[in-house]
């Protein structure tokens, strides 16, 4: 059980990490006040009715408003989260290898309980001992 939950913990852990460090976008396309596309890690598809540019007629300009609107969220993960070996001192190096194989190596089982003599037989007894010396627990 507690190896269990410690591997849970430990596959929870890395997708915080891992979350936490991605950036992601989401675009979304309005026509008006209503939804039409929403896009993630892309843009949103446009429903249409864009205006076009007009054309370069210097007579008559008319200038309408656009019903469409185009919206761009950016999540931006964590960058300050590689930390190096090497700007570690000597003592601390040693220290953090040492621990690290300590620890891996105190997981590390056998792969079955290991006995010595389980191919021996016990001698046979000729005399009895307590017997001829005399020797009794009370």
């Amino acid at each position: 059980m507690k190896q269990l939950l410690r591997k849970i913990s430990a596959i929870t852990m890395a997708f915080v990490v891992l979350l936490s460090t991605m950036s992601f976008t989401v675009s979304e396309h309005y026509c008006g006040h209503k939804l039409v596309d929403r896009g993630l890690f892309s843009k949103a598809e446009a429903c249409g009715m864009e205006m076009k540019k007009p054309s370069s007629s210097n007579n008559c300009e008319l200038k309408k408003s656009n019903c469409c609107n185009d919206q761009v969220k950016q999540f931006t993960g964590q960058n300050e989260l590689s930390t190096s070996f090497s700007s570690l001192n000597f003592e601390q190096q040693v220290f953090v290898a040492s621990f690290a194989y300590a620890y891996l190596n105190l997981f590390e089982g056998l792969a079955g309980n290991i006995i010595p003599f389980k191919n021996y037989m016990p001698p046979l007894v000729d005399k009895e001992i307590t017997v001829l010396y005399q020797v009794f627990i009370i």
